[in-house]
């Protein structure tokens, strides 16, 4: 078909307008300024400059609302505070979790360590009689016990017919590394007393997550067998002074966690975790960052990790897969379209109860009946 001189004009005209979109430049003869200007320094770093970005309309209504919620709470302090283990702006997604998913919990020591024992109200499914889910609670080595452990066993147990005992692991800043990995040790061999190993799943989130891959490397270190299979929440493998390492450590503190990213450059300081819990510890060794060591990660039973694109873990998650897949152990990774750090403790949004239910189907495929 031949193009007329108005019809050519057209084209040319609407395929600048395209490429001058695609390069973010305005388009419109109003535009009063340019658009803000990227810069790269010499060594690769990226200066971005102010933007504005929007709750995903890729999420369900539900989660939108659910987003806007948890910034907004996340510019609180008050909501931050905890009172009795609980982080306030917690506490009402624990209110509706018992409602959703009723469950019989025992306070208990096992192994000499504090537990919450959990069993569904429904009672435990035959198939799962044989088995046993450890929850480490998250709450960066600083609390949230009894409350991210609630959260994060609830939903689990009732949905899952299974037995989850919540440990409640020692913390800093009155305790250092490896008073953790201890306590979980202490609880997995009391389990093993009736439960085989390949029917054990271990699985938390954030430092919990964290806790699961360093309890599984303490596991190698003393000869204790592996679980059948565990879930690295919320978490990877690496940490940072920032947070879990990588580009997560800048892109996602706005946007996830309504925080600014850490300054850079920054002042020398020594590598690995801020957290007091890691006061003095190495981040090369394995035990406190797994994924320092490949003969270790080789070592990993089947391995779920669960992150979200605006995850403060989400660089750390995606490496730690990659590690793990390139080493040849089983590893899915699930990442969640524009949620954060630990979005399914909220059970009245769509995406966390898709995400209850990958965590069971997982657990149920790898644990021995």
């Amino acid at each position: 078909m031949r193009t007329g001189k108005a019809g050519a004009r057209a084209v040319r005209m609407a395929t600048a307008v395209i490429a001058a979109a695609l390069a973010g430049a305005p388009t419109g003869v109003s535009a009063q300024r340019a658009a803000p200007t990227v810069q790269v320094d010499a060594d690769g770093t990226v200066q971005v400059p102010a933007m504005a970005v929007p709750v995903s309309p890729m999420l369900s209504p539900e989660a939108q609302r659910y987003v806007n919620e948890h910034l907004h709470a996340m510019q609180t302090p008050a909501l931050l505070q905890q009172k009795n283990g609980v982080p306030l702006f917690l506490a009402p997604y624990i209110a509706r979790q018992k409602q959703l998913y009723p469950t019989v919990m025992t306070e208990r020591q096992i192994g000499g360590v504090h537990v919450y024992d959990y069993a569904p109200k429904q009672g435990i499914k035959p198939a799962n009689r044989n088995r046993v889910l450890i929850n480490l609670h998250g709450g960066g080595f600083m609390g949230c016990f009894p409350g991210c452990a609630e959260l994060e066993s609830m939903p689990i147990a009732a949905l899952g017919g299974i037995r989850v005992v919540s440990v409640d692991y020692r913390q800093g800043p009155a305790h250092r590394f490896p008073a953790a990995s201890e306590d979980v040790a202490s609880v997995y061999r009391a389990l093993l007393k009736r439960y085989p190993a390949a029917s054990i799943g271990i699985y938390g989130c954030s430092a919990g997550g964290m806790l699961t891959g360093m309890a599984t490397a303490w596991f190698q270190r003393h000869a204790l067998p592996r679980p059948g299979a565990i879930g690295v929440f919320c978490a990877g493998l690496t940490s940072s002074t920032n947070g879990f390492g990588g580009d997560a450590d800048y892109t996602t503190a706005a946007i996830g966690e309504a925080r600014a990213a850490p300054e850079w450059p920054r002042a020398p300081s020594k590598p690995g975790s801020a957290l007091p819990y890691f006061a003095g510890t190495d981040p090369a060794d394995p035990l406190v960052s797994p994924a320092a060591s490949e003969s270790v990660l080789r070592a990993f039973p089947p391995t779920l990790i669960l992150t979200a694109t605006r995850g403060f873990e989400l660089s750390s998650a995606v490496k730690t897969h990659a590690e793990l897949t390139r080493l040849g152990v089983e590893a899915d990774l699930h990442v969640w379209e524009g949620l954060f750090h630990g979005f399914f403790y909220n059970p009245d949004v769509p995406e966390s109860r898709d995400a209850y239910a990958v965590i069971l189907r997982f657990f149920d495929r790898h644990l021995k009946r």
